[in-house]
């Protein structure tokens, strides 16, 4: 595939390489879910005392930063494949088989928190509930019957809605390649960047005029979050631009979310973020942060169910910094389990984890 690969795309000199090498996406990724986390204790607990994490942290850029480093990689895992198959293949045992996990183990576990009996449980909405969430297709069942009804959110998992988006993103990447093979990459990038960004801005218009919800739920689908990926794809092919004007380029990204404060500059701002994001990506090396293993993706998903059975429990009522520490630690440790048990189990040998994993082994 990369023999494929435009001639004024990204440099295959030693930068690049070098770079990608001395990353920091395992930091960042982890950050991320670590902030979508915290966010949603503050927001779903019900604990008054934890209402300043909101204030201080969104959930929502995390996200977007997400969507940003999805765009970088994703692009490059393709063009690097030795086919689509391959591709595909590593995509699917990356995402699918820890969501199946914790779709499953929910779905099994948490009739012991249902008000059902075990046999209105295990119910034709059960099964909805397990087919629509292994299809991705949460939103057709938030939770199984009887469960997490009091809680102030009623979904099993909260989190997973952009896991659809992700593995969209997934199908759409060859048919970008395609595009971006017969035509300039840099304007179908710019074309689907502000198309995005149209649909977006006039879901989020029609959600204030009408006040209907739906629609701003909707600005968060596909094509909404198209910018992001295309901004994070915009630095993978054209890194060279980056590092040889990368003051430049932050300076910009910086101005943008300066004057942000006052009045929101709709047009740049998911640039500015990947700007950002990929100048922390690739630049000011931390050390290897994913050398244990890449605990990011099974945070994200486990913290969301395990927040609703503490809830739901009131175990630590009136104690909200117990029941925080408790969440922190259980998803970690729930992601650690779901890294070693699951998520590397499917990992092929030349993975860059499992490398390193031997090479520290030896």
């Amino acid at each position: 595939m990369a023999n494929g690969r435009k001639p004024d795309m990204i440099s295959a000199g030693l930068s690049f390489s070098q770079h990608l090498s001395r990353n920091n996406f395992d930091l960042l990724r982890f950050l991320f879910a670590g902030t979508v986390c915290l966010v949603h204790a503050s927001r779903f607990s019900g604990y008054p005392q934890l209402a300043f994490i909101g204030h201080i942290l969104e959930s929502a850029w995390a996200v977007k930063a997400f969507f940003v480093v999805s765009g970088f990689l994703i692009f490059m895992s393709f063009e690097r494949s030795a086919s689509i198959y391959s591709y595909a293949g590593n995509r699917f045992r990356r995402i699918y088989p820890a969501y199946v996990t914790i779709v499953m183990l929910c779905a099994l576990g948490l009739v012991f928190v249902s008000t059902k009996s075990v046999a209105d449980y295990f119910s034709v909405a059960w099964l909805k509930y397990v087919i629509s969430n292994l299809l991705f297709l949460n939103f057709l069942q938030l939770a199984p019957p009887g469960v997490f009804e009091a809680n102030i959110d009623h979904a099993v998992n909260g989190s997973l809605w952009t896991l659809k988006i992700e593995v969209m993103f997934y199908l759409m990447v060859p048919v970008f390649i395609y595009f971006f093979r017969r035509f300039s990459p840099l304007l179908v990038m710019l074309l689907t960047y502000f198309l995005s960004l149209s649909y977006a801005s006039l879901l989020i218009e029609l959600a204030r005029d009408t006040h209907v919800k739906l629609y701003f739920e909707l600005s968060r689908q596909l094509p909404g979050q198209l910018s992001y990926f295309m901004a994070g794809a915009f630095f993978y092919y054209y890194f060279h631009w980056f590092e040889r004007w990368v003051g430049y380029f932050m300076l910009g990204a910086v101005l943008v979310f300066a004057v942000r404060v006052f009045y929101p500059v709709h047009l740049l701002e998911p640039f500015a973020l990947a700007t950002i994001v990929i100048f922390f990506g690739m630049f000011l090396y931390a050390g290897n942060f994913g050398k244990y293993g890449d605990f990011s993706y099974g945070l994200y998903i486990i913290h969301f169910p395990i927040l609703q059975v503490l809830v739901w429990s009131t175990w630590f009522q009136g104690s909200p910094w117990y029941f925080l520490i408790v969440l922190i630690c259980t998803s970690l440790l729930g992601s650690i389990v779901m890294w070693h048990l699951v998520e590397k189990r499917f990992l092929l040998r030349n993975n860059h984890y499992i490398a390193v994993e031997k090479a520290q082994l030896k």
